[in-house]
């Protein structure tokens, strides 16, 4: 299950935007159900967003140098998260899912915290995309205006 290590950009593209579409469907569902206020969501959505988009663009950014790094090299498909980014994922999921799971999380919180969270996750799948297609172009990131080489 070895690939060329360019395409682990393309995988974690779609795994982070798959992710990104299923959680943020989790919030919308939470919002339309009408667990929330209104100023809640207005409010809460972009603050969530932008909190986690600071830190998703930072690790877009690490992960696809530390991707690059492997040069033309055939790698394993799994490769495109280090050791700590599955350590990490693992928990936020786990957490996630169990503390829904008993009750423990409301859906008032759901419907902010998991569209803010979800967007910022799909949005740091297109990051990855456009490492990809942008390979030794200059990527400047929307919202930080931060610029880095893809």
């Amino acid at each position: 299950m070895k690939v060329h290590a360019k395409y682990l950009l393309l995988i974690a593209a779609a795994v982070w935007f798959i992710a990104g579409v299923n959680i943020l469907r989790l919030g919308v569902l939470a919002a339309v159900a009408g667990d929330a206020q209104p100023w809640l969501l207005i409010i809460g959505i972009p603050v969530v967003f932008l909190l986690f988009h600071m830190m998703f663009s930072k690790l877009v950014g690490k992960h696809a140098d530390r991707i690059r790094s492997y040069g033309e090299n055939k790698m394993h498909v799994l490769r495109f998260f280090d050791v700590k980014g599955y350590i990490i994922m693992a928990i936020m999921m786990g957490g996630g899912i169990g503390l829904r799971a008993a009750g423990i999380v409301p859906g008032w919180f759901v419907a902010f915290f998991y569209t803010g969270l979800g967007a910022a996750l799909a949005l740091a799948g297109v990051g990855f995309l456009i490492h990809y297609l942008k390979r030794g172009g200059e990527i400047v990131c929307p919202v930080t205006k931060k610029r880095r080489l893809a």
